[in-house]
């Protein structure tokens, strides 16, 4: 990502007990955007439940991990959250630094789980 400049927004940092989401793609911070727009009230439902617990157990209806090669990202989960009826949030967890990298987000259902 690129260093951010004036007028950029600024993300809230975690608080304690809670993950640190950042983006792991430009396409992904883009996407978050588009979001924003079209459903910004669920994507702050999907922004506080990802912060606070990243992989549930059991598995939401929204929010579980992704199956096959999709479901491991360098040795890491990847989950994915059901923001709409088409979009989703892609992300994997890194315990080790208790962050979460988003690396898809969209308005649109990705086309590699078609």
């Amino acid at each position: 990502m690129s260093p951010a400049k004036k007028g950029d927004r600024v993300a809230p940092p975690a608080q304690p007990g809670q993950w640190r989401l950042k983006f792991g793609t430009n396409e992904a911070a883009k996407g978050w955007e588009d979001l924003e727009q079209q459903a910004a009230s669920n994507l702050w439902d999907a922004y506080e439940v990802i912060r606070t617990d990243p992989t549930p157990f059991p598995p939401t209806k929204r929010q579980h991990r992704l199956k096959g090669a999709l479901g491991t990202v360098d040795d890491l989960e990847q989950w994915q959250y059901e923001v709409t009826a088409g979009g989703r949030i892609w992300y994997v967890v890194d315990p080790a630094r208790k962050t979460v990298w988003i690396r898809y987000a969209s308005t649109k259902h990705p086309k590699t789980t078609e």
